[in-house]
């Protein structure tokens, strides 16, 4: 079997493990959650939530596999398995069901909020470890910040 290797290694490596396997758990579980509550809205801002929460699925699912690529090329191994993520993740799970529409803001808007504080704590630890790791968070954290402001923006 082979094994990938890269530049990092001691403490660095320890540092950049840490830091992407976070952000690859909460932006698994953020496009679980955005699916799970894109399938249960209702209410009168159905249409334009539920298109806003496929939006914020994919872009979840796109930093997600930039994140454990990332992982890869410095010889890291990125856990995205189920359990792995439901044993670790930090996200506010949302209620079973139906789920009214500012009720999903209010929570989507929390979500991103505690995900954006992560993220930031993250792009601290990685910046003398690894700042081309950092600058992959960065771009995370500026998506992040975004959909915060936009869900925030409707409640």
């Amino acid at each position: 079997m082979a094994t990938i290797t890269g530049p990092l290694s001691g403490e660095a490596k320890n540092t950049v493990a840490t830091a992407l396997q976070g952000a690859l758990v909460d932006l698994i579980d953020l496009s679980l959650l955005a699916k799970q509550m894109h399938w249960n809205l209702t209410g009168p801002h159905f249409r334009p939530i539920h298109l806003q929460l496929d939006e914020l699925t994919a872009l979840a699912r796109e930093h997600a596999d930039t994140i454990a690529e990332r992982a890869v090329a410095l010889g890291l191994s990125p856990d995205g398995r189920a359990a792995t993520v439901a044993k670790s993740t930090k996200l506010a799970q949302p209620e079973n069901g139906w789920i009214e529409d500012g009720k999903v803001v209010a929570t989507m808007t929390d979500i991103l909020e505690s995900i954006g504080n992560r993220m930031r704590e993250r792009i601290a630890a990685t910046d003398e470890p690894d700042p081309v790791s950092q600058d992959r968070l960065i771009a995370v954290a500026q998506d992040i910040d975004k959909q915060h402001w936009m869900f925030q923006a409707q409640s």
